[in-house]
C-alpha cells in the first residue's frame, strides 16, 4: 500500500502542480524563447523544476512512514534533500540569469560535496573477474563520488535538449533501480525510486513533445543529482545507473573531447549532441525520444539480468563501442550550429 501511495503522491502533486507553474511562468516572464540553438516554435514556460523538486520532496517524504533499519539512511536522505535544494535553487537562477559555467559547477560540487559529508560514497566496486569487492580509501571514495554526482547532474542537464528526452530516461533509469533495490529486499530504497518515477511522470506528461513546460536548468539539476544520489545510497548500484545511461554519458564525454579539441570550452553550447545531430538530419523528436527510450530499456535489463561481474563489462564495451561508431558516423553528416 505505501508504495502505490508514494508513486502517488509524487505523480499527483507533479501533474497539478506543474500547469500551475506554466501559468506563473508565463506571467513572469519565466520562458525558453526560440533561439538559433532552439527548435521549439513558440515560448515555452521553463519553470519545470519547481514542480519536480516539490513532487519528490514530498513523495520521498511520505517513503519516512516506512521504518528504517539502516541508521546511517536518514543522514544521507537529509543530504540528498539539500544538496537536490541547492541544486533547483542555482538551476532556478539559472534560468532566469543564465549563469556561466564555472558559478553552475561550483554550486554542483557543493551540493556533491554534501551528499558525500552525508555519507552518500561509493566505497567499493567489485572485481568484474572475481566478484570480489575491491574498497576504496575515503579520500579517493569522496573524489569518485564528486565526479560522479557532477557528471550525472551535467549528464541530465545536456540530456534535456529535446522535449520528454531526459524525463523519460530519467523515470527507466529510476525503474531499474526500483527493480533492483525491490529484488534486494531494500524497500525503504525502492521507495525511494518510486518517488523519482511517480515525480517525474506526472511531469513528463506536459514535457512530452510537443512539451508545455520544460524542466529547465533546476529540473535537470534536481534529477541529475537525486538519480546520481539514489543509485549509491544503499549500497551502489552504479553499475546499473551506468548502463542505463550509458548512450547519454558517452555522447557527453565525446562532446566534451570534441570542444577541447576545437579549442572551446567543455561547456559551450552547440548542436553536436547525439539528439541534436539525429534531429538536424531530419528524424523526428519522437522518434529520437523512442530510440532513446528503448536503448536505455534494453540495457536496464541487461544490467538487471545479467550477472555481476565480465558480462556487465562487456556490455558496457560493448555499447561504448557502439555508441562511438554513431557519434564518429553522424560527425561527418550532420553540421553543428553554435548561438
Amino acid at each position: 500500500m505505501l508504495l502505490v501511495l508514494v508513486f502517488a503522491i509524487g505523480f499527483l502533486i507533479a501533474l497539478v502542480l506543474t500547469p500551475l507553474t506554466a501559468r506563473l511562468a508565463l506571467r513572469t516572464g519565466a520562458v525558453d524563447r526560440p533561439r538559433n540553438r532552439h527548435r521549439h516554435a513558440q515560448p515555452t514556460p521553463k519553470l519545470g523544476g519547481l514542480p519536480l523538486f516539490v513532487a519528490l520532496c514530498a513523495a520521498i517524504g511520505v517513503s519516512l512512514l516506512y521504518p528504517r533499519t539502516d541508521a546511517y539512511e536518514m543522514p544521507r536522505l537529509a543530504g540528498l534533500f539539500l544538496g537536490s535544494a541547492l541544486m533547483f535553487m542555482v538551476g532556478a537562477y539559472d534560468d532566469h540569469r543564465e549563469l556561466s559555467a564555472l558559478p553552475q559547477l561550483v554550486a554542483q560540487t557543493i551540493a556533491a560535496g554534501i551528499a558525500v559529508a552525508s555519507g552518500v560514497l561509493i566505497r567499493e566496486i567489485s572485481n568484474p573477474f572475481d566478484g570480489q569487492p575491491i574498497p576504496f580509501e575515503t579520500w579517493f571514495a569522496a573524489l569518485i563520488t564528486l565526479f560522479w554526482l557532477v557528471g550525472m547532474i551535467n549528464t541530465i542537464n545536456w540530456l534535456d535538449g529535446i522535449d520528454g528526452l531526459a524525463a523519460g530516461v530519467v523515470v527507466i533509469a529510476g525503474f531499474m533501480l526500483f527493480v533492483h533495490t525491490f529484488h534486494l529486499g531494500q524497500n525503504s530504497l525502492a521507495l525511494l525510486a518510486l518517488a523519482l518515477i511517480g515525480s517525474v511522470l506526472g511531469f513528463l506528461l506536459f514535457n512530452f513533445y510537443p512539451a508545455q513546460m520544460f524542466m529547465g536548468g533546476a529540473g535537470a539539476n534536481v534529477l541529475g543529482f537525486a538519480l546520481g544520489a539514489l543509485s549509491i545510497i544503499g549500497g551502489a548500484k552504479v553499475g546499473t545507473a551506468l548502463l542505463v545511461l550509458g548512450i547519454p554519458i558517452l555522447d557527453v564525454a565525446w562532446q566534451i573531447i570534441n570542444r577541447l579539441r576545437a579549442g572551446k570550452s567543455p561547456f559551450s553550447a552547440d548542436r553536436g549532441h547525439l539528439h541534436h545531430r539525429l534531429l538536424d538530419l531530419g528524424v523526428p523528436q519522437r522518434a529520437i525520444v523512442f530510440f532513446y527510450y528503448a536503448l536505455s530499456g534494453l540495457f536496464g535489463a541487461l544490467a538487471l539480468i545479467l550477472p555481476s561481474g565480465i558480462y556487465k563489462l562487456i556490455a558496457l564495451g560493448v555499447i561504448g563501442t557502439g555508441a562511438v561508431l554513431l557519434l564518429i558516423n553522424l560527425s561527418s553528416h550532420s553540421p553543428r550550429r553554435v548561438d
